[in-house]
């Protein structure tokens, strides 16, 4: 017996995908809103100097800020992912930008270190709501070209943390920590663009049904899932760690290195982001036509000659390296998240939550126990250890090949 068409739309993602068009105003406010929320996440690291200055902070306590943050934006994203799966919820995306909101003014007026780890906090709840369903309605919007969505998504949200620092420098560092609240005029902008993202969701919900019926094509057996999602987590927890270095402690490095000022630092930072953000975009594409494991390989195992390089340089090849480091590191990311998909049909905001909680909670331990060896052994020790971490890219060898049965 045939089946309806909608009986057809209904059976699982990838049909979906396949017959709706790719909208990509819908991609592009989802970049938007991306942008704007990793731009408020990205003012925390780049006031860390005058945090520790105004409130006699230790590295120790700087990475203790970053790891409430990360655990908090991570430990909370799977189970959003796991449960909008099943039941979606398009309020999540205006009440997580609101969550951030809050944390922003808290954060512009506390006058405490708990009171700063309740703000970092209350950040990173924002972020552990948006990023399933944020990723979830750009995949929607793609028609089937999910590296081109999931990259364009991404790249919004390395383009708002590249800008962070920069804005950071700008408005906060010259002028006290009473003026990070300026910065809640994008959480308030970005309440009224996940508004409209989220009424487009509700009324697409009758068609994308997304854990009724993702049916795999790989062929690959439970076990052989499981143990390439694991390889997948390394690899974040390789890339993310050493992303850590600089995103929490590049600025720090360049100062006591190259005694730079603060604010010349957050500029090497800002080149270090953009470069980021770059190197997101072409990912994502680039996987689309030449597989998602040839880029992950080429991402973070490629990207280990230059780290090894780097802790011995002078400030130009530091700035120079860093910006090839960021590009070729950053490309990875796009490609494990569309391959973990492919991997888990069905389970889309899941996986997205799984590897953006990865992605926050490496990043957040490896602050934290990167700024406690700062304080024992120094921070230019740290970034020599650091330089060894792209080469677990090695393990993308253990990835099987994703072949449609």
């Amino acid at each position: 017996m045939s089946s309806s068409p909608a009986a057809t739309t209904l059976a699982g993602a990838s049909p979906v995908s396949q017959a709706s068009p790719l909208v990509m105003r819908v991609i592009g406010a989802c970049a938007l809103a991306h942008l704007i929320n990793d731009l408020i996440q990205a003012v925390l690291p780049a006031i860390y100097p005058m945090l520790k200055l105004n409130y006699g902070l230790s590295f120790a306590q700087i990475g203790l800020i970053t790891l409430t943050f990360q655990l908090t934006a991570s430990l909370l994203q799977p189970w959003v992912g796991y449960h909008t799966d099943r039941h979606p919820k398009p309020w999540l995306l205006p009440a997580g930008s609101l969550c951030t909101l809050i944390g922003i003014l808290m954060l512009a007026f506390v006058g405490s270190f708990p009171a700063i780890l309740m703000a970092a906090a209350l950040v990173g709840i924002g972020s552990s709501t948006f990023h399933p369903e944020a990723s979830r309605i750009a995949r929607l919007a793609s028609g089937g070209r999910y590296g081109l969505a999931q990259s364009t998504f991404q790249v919004g949200g390395n383009a708002g943390t590249a800008f962070g620092p920069l804005l950071a420098a700008a408005i906060i560092i010259p002028y006290g920590q009473g003026n990070v609240a300026w910065f809640g005029l994008f959480a308030a902008f970005a309440i009224v663009v996940l508004y409209g993202l989220s009424r487009w969701y509700r009324h697409h919900l009758t068609l994308f049904k997304l854990k009724q019926g993702g049916v795999a094509t790989h062929g690959l057996s439970a076990g052989r899932v499981k143990f390439a999602l694991l390889i997948l987590a390394l690899l974040v927890f390789s890339k993310y760690f050493y992303m850590a270095s600089f995103t929490s402690y590049f600025t720090f490095f360049l100062i006591e290195k190259f005694d730079l000022s603060v604010a010349s630092s957050q500029l090497y930072l800002f080149l270090f982001l953009g470069a980021v953000a770059a190197g997101t975009f072409f990912g994502g594409p680039i996987g689309d036509r030449i597989g998602r494991k040839q880029v992950i390989w080429f991402s973070i195992l490629g990207v280990a000659p230059f780290s090894l390089l780097l802790p011995h340089v002078d400030l130009f090849w530091t700035g120079v390296l860093s910006m090839v480091i960021g590009f070729i590191l950053a490309s990875a990311f796009s490609a494990i998240v569309v391959f973990a998909q492919e991997l888990m049909p069905g389970n889309v905001g899941m996986i997205a939550g799984l590897f953006f909680g990865l992605m926050f909670g490496f990043g957040g331990i490896g602050g934290a126990l990167l700024g406690y060896l700062a304080d024992i052994h120094g921070i230019e020790e740290v970034f020599l250890i650091c330089s060894f971490l792209p080469l677990l890219g090695i393990l993308t060898a253990l990835l099987p090949s994703l072949k449609k049965h």
